[in-house]
Protein backbone atom coordinates (compact mmCIF):
# COMPACT_ATOMS: atom_id res chain seq x y z
CA UNK A 1 0.00 0.00 0.00
CA UNK A 2 1.22 3.45 -1.36
CA UNK A 3 1.88 5.82 1.45
CA UNK A 4 -0.18 9.17 1.05
CA UNK A 5 2.16 12.11 0.36
CA UNK A 6 1.21 14.97 2.17
CA UNK A 7 1.65 18.22 1.22
CA UNK A 8 3.95 20.94 2.26
CA UNK A 9 2.96 22.68 5.28
CA UNK A 10 4.49 25.79 3.68
CA UNK A 11 1.36 25.47 0.84
CA UNK A 12 -1.51 24.80 3.53
CA UNK A 13 -4.14 27.86 3.73
CA UNK A 14 -2.17 29.18 0.87
CA UNK A 15 -5.54 31.73 -0.06
CA UNK A 16 -5.16 32.91 3.56
CA UNK A 17 -2.04 33.55 3.54
CA UNK A 18 -1.95 35.40 0.00
CA UNK A 19 -4.38 37.58 1.44
CA UNK A 20 -2.78 38.27 4.57
CA UNK A 21 0.71 38.64 2.80
CA UNK A 22 -0.04 42.82 2.02
CA UNK A 23 -0.25 43.16 5.75
CA UNK A 24 2.93 40.76 6.82
CA UNK A 25 4.68 43.02 4.41
CA UNK A 26 3.36 46.55 6.12
CA UNK A 27 3.84 44.83 9.12
CA UNK A 28 7.75 43.83 8.58
CA UNK A 29 8.86 46.73 6.38
CA UNK A 30 6.91 49.55 7.70
CA UNK A 31 6.00 48.87 10.87
CA UNK A 32 9.50 46.82 12.59
CA UNK A 33 11.31 48.09 9.80
CA UNK A 34 10.57 51.80 11.00
CA UNK A 35 11.05 51.30 14.50
CA UNK A 36 14.79 49.88 13.85
CA UNK A 37 15.66 53.09 12.34
CA UNK A 38 14.50 54.95 14.69
CA UNK A 39 15.71 53.39 17.38
CA UNK A 40 19.42 53.21 15.00
CA UNK A 41 19.26 56.72 14.27
CA UNK A 42 18.71 58.12 17.87
CA UNK A 43 21.97 56.84 18.30
CA UNK A 44 23.61 59.21 15.55
CA UNK A 45 24.02 62.90 15.57
CA UNK A 46 21.94 63.55 11.90
CA UNK A 47 19.85 66.32 11.74
CA UNK A 48 17.43 65.83 8.59
CA UNK A 49 16.17 62.80 7.18
CA UNK A 50 18.27 60.80 5.04
CA UNK A 51 18.04 56.91 4.64
CA UNK A 52 21.38 57.10 4.92
CA UNK A 53 24.26 53.86 4.09
CA UNK A 54 25.78 51.36 6.88
CA UNK A 55 28.93 53.49 6.34
CA UNK A 56 27.13 57.00 7.02
CA UNK A 57 25.53 55.73 10.03
CA UNK A 58 28.93 54.56 11.08
CA UNK A 59 30.53 58.25 10.21
CA UNK A 60 27.05 60.02 12.22
CA UNK A 61 27.69 57.30 15.88
CA UNK A 62 27.38 59.25 18.62
CA UNK A 63 26.22 56.44 21.33
CA UNK A 64 23.81 57.54 23.90
CA UNK A 65 24.75 61.26 23.37
CA UNK A 66 21.50 62.21 21.94
CA UNK A 67 20.11 60.37 25.30
CA UNK A 68 22.10 62.32 28.06
CA UNK A 69 21.52 65.19 25.89
CA UNK A 70 17.30 64.35 25.93
CA UNK A 71 17.27 63.76 29.89
CA UNK A 72 19.11 67.06 30.99
CA UNK A 73 16.26 69.01 28.82
CA UNK A 74 14.30 70.77 31.44
CA UNK A 75 11.58 70.69 28.50
CA UNK A 76 11.80 67.30 28.01
CA UNK A 77 11.60 66.63 31.64
CA UNK A 78 8.57 68.89 31.79
CA UNK A 79 6.74 66.81 29.17
CA UNK A 80 7.29 63.35 31.21
CA UNK A 81 6.08 64.83 34.20
CA UNK A 82 2.89 66.04 32.45
CA UNK A 83 2.41 62.94 30.87
CA UNK A 84 2.86 61.27 34.23
CA UNK A 85 0.28 63.15 35.40
CA UNK A 86 -2.13 62.84 32.88
CA UNK A 87 -1.74 59.14 32.20
CA UNK A 88 -2.19 58.56 36.05
CA UNK A 89 -5.18 60.25 36.34
CA UNK A 90 -6.73 59.75 33.13
CA UNK A 91 -6.44 56.19 33.41
CA UNK A 92 -7.63 56.29 37.51
CA UNK A 93 -10.82 58.20 36.41
CA UNK A 94 -11.94 56.69 33.05
CA UNK A 95 -11.61 53.17 35.01
CA UNK A 96 -14.12 54.57 38.05
CA UNK A 97 -16.47 57.03 35.40
CA UNK A 98 -16.78 54.05 32.65
CA UNK A 99 -17.64 51.13 35.56
CA UNK A 100 -20.34 53.34 37.64
CA UNK A 101 -21.74 54.42 34.10
CA UNK A 102 -21.58 50.97 33.10
CA UNK A 103 -23.30 49.66 36.31
CA UNK A 104 -25.89 52.29 35.95
CA UNK A 105 -26.72 51.04 32.48
CA UNK A 106 -26.83 47.56 33.47
CA UNK A 107 -30.10 48.58 35.80
CA UNK A 108 -32.09 48.12 32.56
CA UNK A 109 -33.00 51.63 33.19
CA UNK A 110 -35.65 53.16 30.58
CA UNK A 111 -34.55 54.77 26.92
CA UNK A 112 -31.11 52.96 27.82
CA UNK A 113 -30.23 53.30 24.62
CA UNK A 114 -30.72 57.15 24.51
CA UNK A 115 -27.91 57.21 27.25
CA UNK A 116 -25.85 55.12 26.39
CA UNK A 117 -25.33 56.70 22.61
CA UNK A 118 -25.00 60.25 25.16
CA UNK A 119 -22.42 58.69 26.64
CA UNK A 120 -20.59 57.34 24.02
CA UNK A 121 -21.01 60.53 21.20
CA UNK A 122 -18.24 62.07 22.49
CA UNK A 123 -15.81 59.31 21.46
CA UNK A 124 -17.06 59.48 18.07
CA UNK A 125 -15.36 63.11 17.81
CA UNK A 126 -11.94 64.22 17.39
CA UNK A 127 -9.26 65.06 19.69
CA UNK A 128 -9.11 68.18 17.65
CA UNK A 129 -12.93 69.01 17.68
CA UNK A 130 -12.62 67.97 21.85
CA UNK A 131 -9.68 70.36 22.63
CA UNK A 132 -11.23 73.24 20.40
CA UNK A 133 -14.80 72.80 22.50
CA UNK A 134 -13.43 72.47 26.09
CA UNK A 135 -10.80 75.03 24.77
CA UNK A 136 -13.83 77.95 24.45
CA UNK A 137 -15.68 76.36 27.63
CA UNK A 138 -13.12 76.70 30.28
CA UNK A 139 -11.80 80.03 28.58
CA UNK A 140 -11.59 82.83 31.13
CA UNK A 141 -13.15 85.33 29.23
CA UNK A 142 -16.81 84.14 27.62
CA UNK A 143 -16.44 80.40 29.26
CA UNK A 144 -17.27 78.71 32.36
CA UNK A 145 -15.95 81.59 34.42
CA UNK A 146 -17.83 83.92 32.86
CA UNK A 147 -21.08 82.54 32.68
CA UNK A 148 -20.86 82.06 36.43
CA UNK A 149 -20.15 85.73 37.86
CA UNK A 150 -22.75 86.64 35.27
CA UNK A 151 -24.99 84.50 37.47
CA UNK A 152 -24.46 86.54 40.73
CA UNK A 153 -20.89 84.40 41.96
CA UNK A 154 -18.83 87.74 40.89
CA UNK A 155 -15.77 86.15 42.75
CA UNK A 156 -16.21 82.71 41.16
CA UNK A 157 -12.64 81.70 39.20
CA UNK A 158 -11.86 79.01 37.25
CA UNK A 159 -8.71 79.74 35.30
CA UNK A 160 -7.16 76.33 34.78
CA UNK A 161 -6.62 77.12 31.50
CA UNK A 162 -4.39 79.98 31.87
CA UNK A 163 -2.75 79.24 34.88
CA UNK A 164 0.74 77.10 34.47
CA UNK A 165 0.20 74.99 37.97
CA UNK A 166 -3.36 73.71 36.32
CA UNK A 167 -3.08 73.25 32.69
CA UNK A 168 -2.64 70.18 32.46
CA UNK A 169 -5.50 69.13 34.26
CA UNK A 170 -7.69 71.02 31.75
CA UNK A 171 -6.30 68.17 29.27
CA UNK A 172 -7.38 65.55 31.95
CA UNK A 173 -11.05 66.63 32.06
CA UNK A 174 -11.01 66.81 28.37
CA UNK A 175 -10.11 63.60 27.87
CA UNK A 176 -11.98 62.23 30.54
CA UNK A 177 -15.09 63.33 28.66
CA UNK A 178 -14.31 61.97 25.44
CA UNK A 179 -12.60 58.77 26.49
CA UNK A 180 -14.97 57.51 29.42
CA UNK A 181 -17.89 56.70 27.08
CA UNK A 182 -15.65 54.28 25.40
CA UNK A 183 -14.71 52.60 28.91
CA UNK A 184 -18.56 52.47 29.92
CA UNK A 185 -19.55 50.27 26.36
CA UNK A 186 -16.31 47.90 27.04
CA UNK A 187 -17.66 47.61 30.89
CA UNK A 188 -21.13 47.28 30.12
CA UNK A 189 -20.28 44.57 27.53
CA UNK A 190 -18.67 42.90 30.18
CA UNK A 191 -20.98 43.03 33.00
CA UNK A 192 -23.67 41.67 30.20
CA UNK A 193 -21.14 38.63 29.79
CA UNK A 194 -22.21 37.97 33.26
CA UNK A 195 -24.34 34.84 33.56
CA UNK A 196 -27.81 35.36 35.12
CA UNK A 197 -27.60 32.90 37.42
CA UNK A 198 -24.75 34.50 39.75
CA UNK A 199 -26.95 37.29 40.10
CA UNK A 200 -29.86 35.25 41.40
CA UNK A 201 -27.82 33.07 44.04
CA UNK A 202 -26.41 36.18 44.95
CA UNK A 203 -30.44 37.58 45.67
CA UNK A 204 -31.05 34.29 47.17
CA UNK A 205 -27.75 34.54 49.97
CA UNK A 206 -28.90 38.18 50.52
CA UNK A 207 -25.87 39.77 49.26
CA UNK A 208 -26.08 43.54 49.04
CA UNK A 209 -25.46 44.46 45.24
CA UNK A 210 -23.08 46.90 45.40
CA UNK A 211 -21.17 43.75 47.23
CA UNK A 212 -21.81 41.11 44.32
CA UNK A 213 -20.27 44.10 42.19
CA UNK A 214 -17.12 44.50 44.09
CA UNK A 215 -16.68 40.88 45.08
CA UNK A 216 -18.13 38.69 42.35
CA UNK A 217 -19.04 40.66 39.01
CA UNK A 218 -15.14 42.54 39.01
CA UNK A 219 -12.74 39.50 39.75
CA UNK A 220 -15.01 37.72 36.75
CA UNK A 221 -14.44 40.62 34.59
CA UNK A 222 -10.57 40.26 34.68
CA UNK A 223 -9.94 39.61 30.85
CA UNK A 224 -12.08 42.76 30.01
CA UNK A 225 -10.40 44.85 32.50
CA UNK A 226 -6.99 44.11 31.16
CA UNK A 227 -8.08 44.84 27.72
CA UNK A 228 -9.45 48.36 28.83
CA UNK A 229 -6.23 49.28 30.90
CA UNK A 230 -3.92 48.64 27.77
CA UNK A 231 -6.41 50.47 25.83
CA UNK A 232 -6.65 53.54 27.98
CA UNK A 233 -2.96 53.52 29.01
CA UNK A 234 -1.69 53.59 25.64
CA UNK A 235 -3.49 55.73 24.12
CA UNK A 236 -2.43 58.46 26.96
CA UNK A 237 1.16 57.71 26.66
CA UNK A 238 0.62 59.19 22.39
CA UNK A 239 -1.88 62.01 23.36
CA UNK A 240 -1.22 64.68 21.18
CA UNK A 241 -3.75 66.58 19.47
CA UNK A 242 -5.82 67.01 22.36
CA UNK A 243 -3.37 69.13 23.85
CA UNK A 244 -2.38 70.87 20.71
CA UNK A 245 -6.18 72.17 20.56
CA UNK A 246 -6.55 72.31 24.05
CA UNK A 247 -3.63 74.38 25.27
CA UNK A 248 -1.22 74.24 22.89
CA UNK A 249 1.43 73.37 25.22
CA UNK A 250 1.09 75.95 27.91
CA UNK A 251 1.19 78.49 29.38
CA UNK A 252 4.70 78.39 28.31
CA UNK A 253 5.84 74.53 28.33
CA UNK A 254 3.44 73.97 31.41
CA UNK A 255 1.24 71.23 29.56
CA UNK A 256 3.93 69.57 27.34
CA UNK A 257 3.71 66.14 26.25
CA UNK A 258 6.36 64.38 25.10
CA UNK A 259 4.63 63.30 21.72
CA UNK A 260 4.89 67.31 21.37
CA UNK A 261 7.91 67.50 21.76
CA UNK A 262 9.47 64.58 19.02
CA UNK A 263 7.26 66.08 16.39
CA UNK A 264 8.86 69.28 17.05
CA UNK A 265 12.38 68.15 17.24
CA UNK A 266 11.64 65.89 14.13
CA UNK A 267 10.54 68.77 11.84
CA UNK A 268 13.49 71.79 13.14
CA UNK A 269 16.42 69.77 12.21
CA UNK A 270 16.93 67.89 15.07
CA UNK A 271 15.90 64.41 13.84
CA UNK A 272 18.17 62.34 16.29
CA UNK A 273 17.16 64.09 18.97
CA UNK A 274 13.33 63.16 18.11
CA UNK A 275 14.29 59.54 17.55
CA UNK A 276 16.04 59.07 20.57
CA UNK A 277 12.66 60.81 22.73
CA UNK A 278 10.28 58.42 20.33
CA UNK A 279 12.51 55.66 21.61
CA UNK A 280 11.88 55.90 25.39
CA UNK A 281 8.19 56.66 24.13
CA UNK A 282 8.24 53.47 22.66
CA UNK A 283 9.81 51.78 25.66
CA UNK A 284 7.11 53.34 28.00
CA UNK A 285 4.43 51.60 25.53
CA UNK A 286 6.37 48.09 25.10
CA UNK A 287 6.17 48.06 29.61
CA UNK A 288 2.55 48.64 29.00
CA UNK A 289 1.96 46.50 26.47
CA UNK A 290 4.37 43.31 27.03
CA UNK A 291 3.02 42.14 30.22
CA UNK A 292 -0.64 41.86 28.74
CA UNK A 293 0.99 40.30 25.97
CA UNK A 294 2.99 38.14 28.28
CA UNK A 295 0.21 37.06 30.14
CA UNK A 296 -2.69 36.85 28.15
CA UNK A 297 -1.02 34.48 25.11
CA UNK A 298 0.96 32.45 28.12
CA UNK A 299 -2.30 31.60 29.31
CA UNK A 300 -3.59 30.76 26.38
CA UNK A 301 -0.27 28.45 25.21
CA UNK A 302 -0.71 26.60 28.44
CA UNK A 303 -4.50 25.69 27.92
Amino acid sequence: MSEVKRPNPLFRNLTAKLAASPMIFIVLVVFIGSTIWTVASSFTGIKTLPIFTPQEFYDNWVGWDQYVRLWNTPRWITSITNLAIYGILYSTFAFIIGFLLAVLMDQKIRAEGIFRTIYLYPFALSFIVTGKVWAWILNPAFGLEKTVRDLGWVTFSFDWLTNRDMSIYTVVIAGLWQGSGLVMALMLAGLRSIDDEIWHAARVDGIPKWRTYLQIVVPMMRPVMITIFVIVASGSVRVYDLVLALTQGGPGNSSQVPSMYIYEKLFVGALAQGTAASSVLLLATAIILVPWIIVEFGKKSRR
